[in-house]
């Protein structure tokens, strides 16, 4: 059954009031795909427009902190935390992880996936000056924690 739809199946927002305040966690990841200088340019903090993984670290943990703004019928969660980190995943992906946590009656792995996104649009944006053929893939939810349901997808990997 799909939660964002009423009896008519019209969208409406999901009532959280009667849920229980619970710790809640979520992780993220995606991938974005580029020519090895391009990447070692964006490792090593060489791009022409400045250090491209701090522009898309603060990025992605704004766009997590604005995911209600940017997905309908998104609840306002108030996050906790929101880290974004990197690795080289080979000579030419980058991994980027979002790690979220919030106490409240709803998840958070809007925002995770969110982050995720945002970090890898900027990567983009800050490298495309030398690779327009970079491509973002694989952006997925891997673990969630609180509420109802626990959620690993790293395990079942």
């Amino acid at each position: 059954m799909l939660t964002h739809l009423n009896e008519n199946g019209e969208a409406h927002m999901v009532d959280v009031g009667e849920k229980a305040v619970t710790t809640r966690t979520a992780r993220a990841a995606g991938r974005i795909r580029m020519q090895k200088e391009t990447l070692d340019a964006l490792l090593s903090a060489n791009l022409k427009k400045g250090d491209g993984l701090a522009a898309a670290r603060i990025a992605g943990i704004m766009g997590g902190k604005h995911t209600a703004d940017l997905i309908p019928l998104c609840h306002p969660v108030p996050v906790d935390q929101i880290e974004v980190s990197f690795s080289r995943e080979s000579d030419t992906v980058l991994r980027i992880v979002a790690d979220t946590k919030c106490s409240y009656k709803t998840g958070i792995e809007m925002e995770a996936l969110t982050a995720v996104s945002v970090a890898a649009l900027t990567v983009y944006d800050m490298c495309k000056a030398m690779d327009r053929g970079m491509v973002i893939e694989e952006i997925r939810l891997l673990q969630k924690t609180g509420g109802k349901s626990d959620y690993n997808y790293e395990r079942s990997v």
